[in-house]
């Protein structure tokens, strides 16, 4: 049977429910004979700040039991050479983007989207409030509801594109954060990040990683995951949700969809194989042909609670 795949988050239409997730992806050009980045229904840029930033010193990755951790520290060719190197690439493609924001300050996220209004083809923007691995803004801002709200709403006073809030999973309060980011005008919002963890040298007896610590991502997280879209979605079941964490196969996409979520992003399973998003995709499609489910989006919070 015919599968209808494509999904509304808000506003924003895409083709299919699956994007490639920020950091993971680089900005949609490195993996183009692999994974062609129009096909997805979306592609999230690698986090992007006012100026070049060259992250932690190295290691800064390193594989785990169930996935890796990566202390990268958001490192970035800076929104600049973004919008002449890359966008006119991925513009010309006819890829959807998602531009990944970051800074230190609430302003330099104002920076970057001001910078990017100039430009076509941009569909979405998506601020980064969760990273684990950096010592300034960022998780700062996504742990403070007061904060939060006042960050969206300078975004949102920047743009009338679609914007959305990548929530962190080590918040005190992930609906209470979730409701702050809405509150300040949020279109939907993204989760989970990466969880904060470490890795031990047995025989040096130190970190693994430079930083110490670092942002737990991969199938193991993902139950957590889960878990957290659900809560989000049941609080707030009007917010379009983007669900990350731990998407391996189209069974995964199912889970998180049945959860609350309309789309989710693939992520560490980009580094076993570059291909990996489109492999999803044609998994979920036969999952759905297999059970006579005609569109995807009948499965979005369809998870059957007693």
């Amino acid at each position: 049977m015919s599968v209808r795949l494509g999904v509304e988050l808000g506003k924003l239409a895409v083709a299919n429910p699956i994007m490639a997730a920020s950091g993971t992806f680089g900005y949609g050009l490195d993996l183009l004979e692999f994974c062609p980045p129009e096909r997805l229904g979306a592609v999230v840029t690698k986090g992007l700040s006012p100026k070049p930033r060259r992250g932690s010193p190295t290691p800064r990755i390193v594989e785990t039991a169930a996935g890796m951790i990566n202390a990268i520290g958001l490192q970035n060719i800076g929104v600049e050479a973004f919008c002449i190197e890359a966008l006119p690439v991925l513009r010309q493609r006819g890829a959807v983007v998602a531009v990944n924001v970051f800074g230190e300050r609430m302003e330099e996220y104002v920076e970057v989207i001001e910078r990017c209004e100039r430009e076509e083809g941009i569909a979405a923007y998506e601020l980064n409030v969760s990273c684990p691995n950096v010592t300034a803004g960022g998780i700062e801002f996504g742990h403070d509801p007061a904060q939060l709200e006042r960050l969206t709403r300078m975004g949102r006073a920047a743009t009338r594109r679609v914007l959305w809030v990548k929530l962190s999973p080590n918040a005190p309060d992930l609906v209470g954060t979730a409701r702050a980011a809405v509150d300040g005008g949020a279109d939907g919002l993204t989760l989970i990040n990466t969880l904060r963890a470490m890795a031990i040298d047995a025989e040096k007896r130190r970190p693994v990683l430079a930083r110490g610590c670092g942002g737990l991502s991969g199938p193991a997280i993902k139950p957590i995951a889960l878990r957290m879209v659900w809560e989000v979605h049941r609080a707030l079941p009007s917010v379009p949700l983007v669900g990350i964490g731990g998407v391996e196969t189209g069974r995964d996409v199912v889970e998180f969809l049945l959860a609350g979520a309309s789309a989710v992003q693939v992520g560490t399973a980009i580094f076993r194989d570059p291909a990996a998003p489109l492999h999803i995709l044609g998994e979920l499609e036969r999952f759905c042909a297999e059970h006579g489910i005609a569109e995807v989006r009948e499965l979005v919070g369809a998870l059957e609670w007693h």
